[in-house]
């Protein structure tokens, strides 16, 4: 069975448009049908640094009142695949892959809570109850180099920070997991992007000695939505793989 959530709740109508120029931290100028437009960039940490001129992107009409755009941005095209702005959207898919046990790892849970908080960090889902529950983070992976999903493509400050409690949670002998979400077609394996940020790599290292459970998926996004597909080997570090898992194509 194949799990899919739409790309915006509810459905919506989706407009590509090409990019030209940031104007304010949340308004871009764009091209649309050769007509310059302006729209709103709710939230432009995930997808700024892929905002190229020219970058295909994906609009929705707004029209709600007292808007003063009648458009707002929903992700950029990297080649074909569409990077979203919501970082929301993976969650969803997850949440709806687990309610039929789509990941045979935490088929045997039947209570799924979301929005988990454990110390002071608040994770993506606690599975079952009691001592044998499980803490599931999930992270997004958008860049792609050489045909390996590589994270982070930006300092993860918050998700290195919940890296390290879930190692302790892992070594007090609680299940933890991290499931990494690959949003490119192309991707053969994940691994931690050590140039970017390479405390987040140590850290994930360290999960994994210490019992965290890690696995990716690929899980490509379009403007129907995110497809949850086949999972990949995930390594520790690019020394790791296996010299036929490399395409060396660069980044894309």
């Amino acid at each position: 069975m194949v799990f899919h959530v739409p790309l915006v709740a509810g459905g919506g109508q989706f407009i590509e448009a090409h990019f030209v120029a940031r104007r304010t931290p949340l308004l871009i100028e764009a091209r649309l049908q050769n007509q310059p437009i302006r729209a709103h960039l709710p939230d432009a940490n995930r997808i700024e640094h892929y905002l190229a001129s020219d970058a295909r992107i994906v609009l929705t009409p707004r029209n709600e009142i007292g808007r003063k755009t009648a458009f707002q941005v929903l992700g950029v095209y990297l080649n074909n695949d569409l990077c979203v702005v919501d970082d929301g959207l993976p969650q969803r898919l997850v949440a709806a892959a687990l309610s039929a046990d789509a990941f045979p790892q935490f088929a045997r849970y039947t209570r799924i809570q979301p929005h988990f908080r454990l110390g002071e960090q608040r994770f993506d889902f606690r599975l079952g109850e009691g001592l044998t529950s499980c803490v599931l983070q999930c992270a997004a992976v958008d860049q792609l180099i050489d045909g390996i999903g590589r994270f982070p493509d930006r300092p993860a400050f918050a998700l290195t920070a919940q890296l390290d409690l879930l190692t302790s949670f892992a070594r007090n002998g609680q299940r933890a997991a991290v499931l990494f979400l690959v949003h490119r077609r192309g991707a053969r394996a994940f691994v931690p992007n050590d140039d970017i940020d390479p405390a987040f790599a140590v850290a994930l290292r360290r999960a994994i000695a210490g019992g965290v459970e890690v696995y990716a998926n690929r899980c490509p996004i379009s403007i129907s939505g995110a497809t949850l597909g086949p999972a990949l080997p995930v390594f520790g570090a690019l020394d790791a793989l296996p010299a036929d898992a490399i395409i060396e194509d660069g980044e894309t």
